[in-house]
């Protein structure tokens, strides 16, 4: 096994303060850069979406149902009180969780859920203080909610917080389901927004000020964004899913429109063309897109500590593919890993050790990936 160097990750924890539940191994993935250890480190999981490390190898876990989880070092798990009621309908739910770089300090974290609203169902970003046993949720506060505009539809909540190299937060939302919406910027479907911790829009965001637009958002023409990360350089990168065919890798940048549903390179599910092709004036090319759809959902960029080979490479679990996609930034290319245990994987996250972890819907566990001994 490669040795283990402390390292200080996206959450702030630095490796001497987080340790994985000791379990038994369940076997190996082949992977280009040698055998890979699977684990499975907690299971009995229903519908898991989103997983957030803590101090001293604890970690929680978002079910879709409403339900989150606390997992302490031994993997011993505490459903933690205080979530507020969510709307668990179709694609909605409690969805993803971000426990940002300041938490060991400020015992914040920051959530995201389908949140009930007078006609249908909006996507809600949430901030909490989480106890110091680990318990409960306190000071619960919705700082931001997509702007009600009676969307029906169950599908595509969005939603991937990430937090930027300023400590602001950044949201994926998807189009409801509703295409057309993605270019209008009098609504939050198909964007990425972006706000204060205190949901404050900050000065710089390039629709502020701009009478017919939502001042949260960053970017737009987005189709359902299901994985989010931030690279070692600061750069937002998104990946999302198109309809059949056309899942995208997305390289953000403020202001810019993603051309959905004008420009695309998947087609409808009845197999009808959408918009006007792949290519229009003033709409951005994904780096990478998929034909046929993995639907991709977590997304990952690594750092390097347990695999040099792999630093800056970005790992994407699949929802119908049933593997992670690892992609290397130099040229696209793609390696797939994956087996019977990597099915429907919804999340994919770096521990602060270095290892990579995932969230299984299909096994209903979170995996975790290291050498191989």
């Amino acid at each position: 096994m490669r040795p283990i160097m402390p390292v200080v990750l996206g959450t702030g924890l630095a490796l001497a303060q987080f340790s994985a539940p000791a379990l038994a191994q369940d076997g190996t993935l082949d992977a280009s850069a040698g055998p890979l250890a699977l684990t499975t480190v907690a299971d009995a999981l229903q519908e898991p979406w989103a997983i957030g490390f803590l101090t001293d190898g604890a970690f929680l876990v978002t079910e879709r149902d409403g339900r989150l989880l606390h997992f302490d070092a031994e993997g011993n798990r505490t459903e933690v009180s205080g979530v507020p009621e969510v709307h668990a309908e179709g694609q909605g739910g409690l969805l993803d969780i971000l426990v940002p770089e300041d938490f060991a300090t400020t015992r914040e974290i920051f959530f995201s859920f389908a949140r009930a609203q007078d006609q249908g169902a909006g996507t809600a970003l949430a901030r909490a203080r989480l106890d110091d046993g680990a318990t409960a949720l306190s000071e619960v506060e919705v700082i931001f909610e997509a702007a009600d505009g009676g969307f029906t539809t169950g599908r595509h909540f969005g939603s991937r917080i990430v937090e930027g190299a300023d400590g602001t937060l950044f949201l994926g939302l998807g189009d409801r389901g509703v295409d057309e919406t993605a270019q209008d910027l009098g609504n939050h479907n198909g964007a990425i927004i972006r706000v204060n911790r205190d949901g404050t829009v900050p000065e710089d965001n390039p629709f502020q000020g701009q009478d017919d637009a939502q001042p949260e958002i960053w970017s737009y023409g987005h189709r359902n964004i299901q994985g989010m990360a931030r690279d070692a350089d600061g750069q937002l990168w998104a990946s999302e899913h198109g309809a059949r065919g056309g899942d995208e890798v997305n390289r953000v940048e403020p202001g810019l429109n993603y051309g959905w549903p004008v420009i695309a390179y998947g087609v409808n599910y009845d197999g009808s063309p959408i918009g006007i092709g792949t290519e229009a004036e003033g709409m951005e090319q994904p780096v990478h897109y998929w034909d046929p759809s993995p639907a991709p959902s977590g997304h990952m960029i690594y750092s390097g500590t347990l695999w040099p080979e792999w630093e800056g490479h970005h790992f994407i679990g699949t929802l119908q593919g049933d593997h992670i996609a690892r992609l290397d930034p130099a040229d696209w290319s793609e390696e797939q890993l994956g087996n019977d245990q990597t099915i429907r994987i919804r999340d994919v996250r770096e521990a602060p050790d270095g290892s990579i972890w995932f969230l299984s819907i299909g096994e209903g566990a979170v995996m975790r990936l290291a050498p191989a001994e």
